[in-house]
């Protein structure tokens, strides 16, 4: 089976990129994530109520599947065969620390349940999942720094013993109100060449 990336996309340096072109937003009046919400004319109250790596997850996948190609392709899948692959670094830091602080003083314990439901980092997939109905496999690895030959290797591994017929794959990383995040969507297709090569990955990752 051959294998189309049918969109990419890259936040770097809190700046955006859908497809290698680069997205103007308005960063003077709104903070980069909210920046990004607006410019998707967004309505998602949910959003407002995630910790940074789950609004950073989510902001990136709408940028990857909310455009018309995009959805014109998800409308003719099998939202069940769907999966989302993804990695990060620093798992869910922000987040555990500040649910440690409301912990550590026995004077004032206070465990937030509200950030206690965020300091899992695959919660992300189940929010994408969830606001897109994806129900196929689902994996998420910390590993120091994007690995994209293993990636690409677990994604065509799932395409081969026929488990999805699509996939979100990538990396996204937040830390410390510093966001990286490379997101891609590739089909499997009887027709296509292998577009999900590392090298090809690599290439858009840069």
């Amino acid at each position: 089976m051959g294998t189309i990336i049918r969109s990419y996309i890259r936040i770097k340096d809190h700046k955006a990129w859908l497809n290698g072109q680069a997205i103007d937003l308005n960063t003077e009046e709104h903070p980069f994530l909210k920046a990004l919400y607006k410019h998707l004319k967004l309505k998602y109250p949910k959003f407002y109520k995630m910790d940074e790596l789950s609004k950073l997850g989510f902001i990136a996948s709408e940028l990857l599947l909310q455009n018309n190609n995009m959805k014109s392709i998800l409308d003719n899948l099998d939202l069940d065969r769907v999966g989302i692959v993804l990695q990060n670094a620093d798992s869910t830091i922000d987040v555990d620390s500040d649910f440690y602080d409301s912990i550590i003083d026995e004077k004032n314990h206070f465990p937030s349940p509200a950030l206690f439901v965020y300091t899992l980092p695959n919660i992300v997939l189940g929010e994408i999942s969830i606001r897109n109905k994806f129900k196929g496999e689902n994996a998420l690895f910390v590993f120091e720094k994007y690995q994209a030959e293993f990636g690409v290797n677990y994604i065509n591994s799932l395409f081969e013993k026929n488990k999805i017929d699509a996939c979100i794959g990538g990396w996204f990383n937040a830390k410390g109100g510093g966001y990286d995040a490379f997101l891609y969507f590739v089909e499997g297709s009887q027709d296509a060449d292998n577009e999900h090569e590392v090298e090809n990955i690599l290439n858009k990752f840069l």
